[in-house]
């Protein structure tokens, strides 16, 4: 028996139509005031006692006199000719290379990586590190590997999801590596440098100077209360803290003698931390700030450390592994366990939870866990941070603001109140264990700690502030701890789902005499409609430990995630203000009544607050209550082949007017959800019943949920999708399945599902309910066959049917007439291997994938294609290994019974401005203009077929405005922009891209230069500029040569704004001799060139020039654009 695993929604590899991928280096001239002119004293002198150095990221040296002035500049080994500017602006100095000062005025370099007075203050300087910290982000998806930067001689020490980017440690030892792996390294001189010279890196935003804002533990353990416990004669001593974490180093001088026993839980072979979070975690908890002379003290460094590590040298660790933890430490008489990690949580209580709550209630050990670092987003509490009993920590910064990584409730499942408050968690410094990188990865400035941020970070503030807790009432449970802290919290501007009473206060805990008996209070989700809720009471009871009575004022108030107040009535409090005696209890109610709010739901989370008129006194406790909107029980049952019910199955549900995805099962069969009302899609696979069985596969995309429903997935009704050919010699080697469902709003869902196999007969597929609407929802059904003919040469079959209304399986028999014959030959200028994609188009144009096993051919190579012509669109796309090169072509629909003749990767390679639709305008190829700025999308290497193209090449670029250069905001080209005046004005863009000849025998130097007008445009929407192009597409050889000593005919067609026939000028020249002489070519019929080649061989170079009816003009000239051969 085998259970289906649910698919990635972002599996595919396939491009959509208009993405296009270009390797490219843009250039612009240098600014007036900045270069030789400016140039600082570039003596090296000898340097003399008390001076220190600061390499640059260029690799230049910077001497620096006791007093901060610039005494010396050593240009780096390659950049003799470099020249620098050095300037005093608000009492920094800058030291800034000519060549880099552009890139800091287009906003492509932090201007601090020059500010020398910064960089010292920093602990930057050489004898101080040895490496030089940077943030890199990239515009774009995703960011190049580790080993993207090993030329650079830079270590990639964390990714950064938020920022898109990666911090680096750029070895100055390296010299100018980094930058001229960063760059093109400009030239040493009066050059500007282009970001993203290596390919590797081509997507760079900006290079940031990672410098320092932190809070580090000296401000964030008093930010909570410490210093005045330890005044208060209590630092943790005799309290037990359990760290289940990746193990502790006893070793480091913070925590020598901290450690009571450890236990290896993890799959490493030993306790020790390697990994260095362990360490972290336990230094903030009990860390004696030995090496930094109580500077980096911990917040209860009385406490007594017992090292559980249930997470290997990796940082993970089994669900068994924590477990075995968790019951370890209570045994071993805990008071505290920190549990600083969390995974995804789901509906219902899961293991972990379950051993949270059962020792918390079998035990008085308080388990203090982290909220996770999922953002912002609702419903983000990790587990097993979601169990009840847990003390759950969210995070904030120095200043009290909630940490965007910080997640958010309410508690998934049953909308429970989580986290319980925040404490300290951005920037966090604390010991670094020896055994571990963590210090060179993450390094504070000080030696021997690391810094770190995260809710990680923030949970052992609290634990700390619960092991001061419980020295100071030995004879409290952990229940009774939780409730002290959580009173006692200062509150922030945010929801209690937010950030439950807010953060950690522990001299509040520690100082005030009355305590709330119990902590947070969930009203949990009532169900709608709401007319017959009824109101929820909720009693707290105040102890007063104190020997006098205390007189509270109690406050009411509460706040949905957006900030804006509850309805009116939906909280009451009984009582305004009540009275505590000496030693006693008094109570109060609060009450959630959800009849109230009308037509208004969502979560609302507040405290009530009861504090004394003095203010000595202020104990909060957190509440909230989801109210929930329209709702009805989904329930799906599977049955199985025989009927039965079966376990061996899922189903995704998609929302279709709301974002909601969700992978649901039930190991009974029988799954039921509550959802809001509403039009839902659902996905439901069915394992078969054994290996051979094939699986069953339902799409229900029309479920509309406006009462409770039910939705029956029965195997015996799915069938086998049926494909016969005419070829009985063809072999299915791969069938895919892509259901595609819209939003009601008439746009994609925002993810998509695609299902692969090795042929159709290894699953059935049954349509479930009511036919989708028209548009509403398709199934793309596609295979491909492999076949030789006589001559042993390679013939393929794809065949792919957009199925509408019913989505169920189908047979087709498949004749000869039904399909259209492709030949397909596929180029290259240089020998090479290479590959071809075929990926039929999705009928809103939206998705395209092939997930068929590639076949890498040597090139040039021929293959005989045969597509069913039945209207889908298909795209054929090429890969070369050695080039580097990628061919996307443009998705078309094929006649049946006709034949065609494809030609990837066969010159002329020039540039392509094909018309793309289904993409936004700036993302299509050519130049358009939003208000007052210019974005470029200019593939320079499309082949003669007009598929657009990638490349390796580098790229002089310059736009102009009435002649005025202007920077480019951004790198690479094809997503280029520029910031321009707002008047009407006269512009210039050219482009000027080589490459290789030994990669890239053809057109080996492309130019492009356009002139046109335009003035400030709409901001609301994105306007086409008038750019045009010219493409050849000659009968080439598939090397992309032609015969010497014969005539060509070479069709050309002019892409962009304009046509052949509305050009008002359009003129050719033809070069022999590599563009040293040029000559008129003759025009036949208005859309070919008539060229006589000479009898030797050699190459053919061809020019453009075009003028629009509108005055806008084309310069283009492709360099050795074909070769000629005997």
């Amino acid at each position: 028996m085998r259970i289906p695993t649910p698919p990635s929604r972002h599996l595919s590899t396939a491009t959509p139509p208009a993405v296009i991928a270009l390797a490219v280096v843009l250039a612009a001239t240098a600014i007036p005031g900045v270069g030789r002119a400016v140039a600082a004293s570039v003596d090296t002198p000898e340097r003399g006692k008390g001076t220190r150095t600061v390499t640059l990221i260029t690799g230049d040296t910077v001497t620096v006199a006791k007093d901060g002035s610039v005494t010396g500049i050593e240009r780096a080994k390659g950049r003799e000719g470099a020249s620098f500017s050095v300037r005093k602006v608000d009492g920094h100095t800058y030291v800034t290379p000519g060549d880099a000062a552009l890139p800091v005025v287009q906003g492509k370099l932090d201007r601090r990586l020059f500010d020398i007075t910064q960089l010292l203050a920093y602990g930057y300087d050489d004898a101080r590190r040895s490496d030089m910290p940077l943030i890199v982000t990239y515009g774009g998806d995703g960011t190049p590997a580790a080993s993207a930067f090993r030329d650079a001689r830079a270590r990639v020490s964390q990714t950064l999801d938020s920022v898109n980017g990666v911090a680096l440690r750029a070895d100055k030892r390296g010299g100018a590596a980094f930058w001229d792996t960063f760059t093109d390294g400009g030239d040493g001189g009066e050059g500007t440098a282009r970001l993203t010279g290596s390919p590797a890196v081509k997507k760079i935003e900006k290079v940031w100077l990672d410098g320092k804002r932190q809070a580090d533990l000296d401000r964030s353990v008093p930010q909570i209360g410490a210093p005045t416990a330890w005044e208060a004669g209590f630092d943790g001593t005799g309290v037990k803290v359990a760290v289940l974490d990746t193990g502790v180093d006893e070793t480091h001088p913070d925590l020598a003698g901290q450690e009571i026993t450890e236990r290896n839980f993890s799959d490493s072979q030993d306790s020790i931390d390697r990994n260095g979070h362990g360490t972290h975690v336990a230094s903030t908890i009990a860390g004696t700030g030995a090496k930094s002379q109580g500077r980096y003290k911990g917040v209860a460094p009385g406490a007594r450390i017992l090292a559980g590590k249930v997470l290997d040298d990796g940082g993970g660790g089994w669900d068994s592994d924590i477990i075995a933890g968790m019951e370890w430490a209570v045994a071993e008489g805990a008071d505290v366990v920190n549990m600083s990690m969390g995974g995804t949580d789901t509906m219902g209580v899961d293991p972990l939870e379950e051993t949270v709550n059962r020792l918390s209630a079998t035990s008085d050990t308080l388990f203090v866990i982290a909220v996770g670092n999922e953002g912002d987003g609702e419903s983000t509490v990790g587990s097993p941070g979601s169990a009840e009993s847990a003390l759950t920590v969210g995070a904030v910064d120095r200043d009290d603001k909630l940490a965007d990584f910080s997640s958010r409730g309410p508690r998934v499942g049953d909308g429970g109140l989580k986290p319980d408050l925040t404490a300290p968690g951005v920037d966090i410094v604390a010991a670094a264990s020896t055994a571990s990188e963590l210090e060179e990865w993450y390094p504070a400035g000080t030696a021997g700690y690391a810094e770190l941020s995260g809710t990680s970070m923030a949970t052992p503030h609290a634990a700390g502030a619960a092991a001061l807790l419980a020295q100071q009432h030995p004879d409290w449970t952990g229940e009774r701890i939780k409730a002290a802290l959580t009173g006692s919290a200062k509150p922030g501007p945010y929801s209690a789902y937010q950030q439950g009473t807010g953060r950690t206060d522990v001299a509040r805990a520690i100082g005030q005499t009355v305590v709330a008996e119990q902590g947070p209070i969930s009203f949990g989700r009532p169900q709608w409609p709401h007319t017959d809720d009824q109101p929820v009471a909720k009693e707290i009871t105040y102890r007063n430990l104190g020997t006098e009575q205390v007189v509270l004022d109690l406050s009411v108030e509460a706040l949905g995630v957006d900030g804006k107040p509850a309805p009116e009535g939906l909280f009451e409090i009984s009582s305004r203000q009540i009275t505590v005696p000496a030693g006693g209890t008094a109570s109060t109610t609060v009450t959630a009544d959800t009849r109230v709010g009308g037509d208004t739901y969502g979560s609302w989370g507040g405290s009530v607050t009861a504090a004394s008129a003095d203010g000595g006194t202020s104990v909060r406790t957190a509440f909230g209550v989801e109210r929930e909107a329209e709702s009805y029980n989904l329930t799906v049952k599977q049955l199985d082949d025989e009927g039965k019910p079966s376990g061996n199955g899922w189903t995704r549900i998609n929302g279709r007017d709301r974002s909601y995805t969700a992978d649901l099962a039930d190991s009974d069969g029988e799954l039921t959800v509550r959802l809001p009302k509403g039009s839902y899609a659902l996905t439901g696979i069915l394992g078969g019943a054994d290996e051979s069985a094939a699986d069953s596969y339902f799409l229900a995309p029309a479920v509309e949920l406006d009462k409770d429903t039910t939705i029956v997935m029965d195997a015996r009704k799915t069938e086998s999708v049926g494909i016969t050919l005419p070829d009985a010699a063809a072999r299915n080697d791969h069938a895919q399945l892509i259901p595609g469902y819209t939003r009601t709003d008439g746009n994609a869902l925002d993810g998509w599902e695609i299902y692969a196999f090795p042929d159709f007969q290894n699953f059935k597929v049954a349509h479930v309910g009511p036919e989708a609407p028209k548009n509403a929802a398709y199934a793309q059904y596609s295979g491909f066959w492999r076949s030789e003919d006589a001559d042993g040469r390679a013939v393929n079959y794809r065949m792919a049917w957009n199925r509408t209304g019913s989505l169920g399986a189908f047979t087709a028999d498949v004749r000869r007439k039904d399909l259209a014959k492709i030949d397909l030959t596929f180029g290259t200028p240089a020998p090479d291997t290479g590959l071809v994609f075929a990926m039929p188009l999705s009928p809103d144009d939206r998705l395209a994938a092939d997930f068929s096993t590639p076949v890498w051919r040597e090139l040039p190579s021929r293959t005989t294609e045969y597509v069913l012509g039945n209207g889908v669109k298909w795209g054929y796309s090429a890969e070369q290994w050695t080039a580097l090169s990628t061919l996307l072509g443009q998705h078309r629909a094929y006649a049946p019974g006709r034949s065609y003749t494809k030609r990837l990767n066969i010159g002329v390679f020039g540039p392509s401005l094909p018309t793309v639709t289904g993409e936004p305008v700036d993302l299509r190829p050519g130049l358009a203009r939003r208000g007052n700025t210019l974005k470029a999308v200019l593939p320079l290497f499309g082949d003669g077929e007009g598929n657009v193209g990638s490349s390796v090449y580098t790229l002089d670029a310059s736009l102009r405005a009435d002649g005025e250069e202007i920077p480019t905001n951004g790198d690479p080209l094809d997503r280029a922009s520029y910031s321009v005046p707002a008047g009407d004005r006269a512009y210039e863009l050219s482009l000027d891209a080589s490459r290789d000849p030994g990669m890239y025998p053809v057109s080996t130097r492309v130019r492009a230069q356009w002139t046109f007008r335009s003035a400030q445009a709409s901001e609301d929407s994105w306007t086409r500029l008038p750019l045009s192009v010219v493409r050849f597409s000659p009968e080439l050889s598939p090397t992309s040569t032609a015969k010497a000593g014969e005539r060509l005919r070479v069709p050309f067609t002019v892409e962009g704004a304009a046509t052949a026939a509305t050009a008002q000028k359009l003129a050719f020249q033809v070069s022999y001799d590599e563009g040293r002489t040029w000559t008129a070519a003759k025009v036949v019929d208005g859309n070919r060139l008539s060229l006589k080649h000479p009898a030797e061989p050699g190459s053919v170079s061809l020019r453009a020039e075009l003028t629009d009816r509108d005055g806008n003009t084309l310069v283009q000239t492709v360099e050795r654009a074909y070769l000629t051969v005997r």
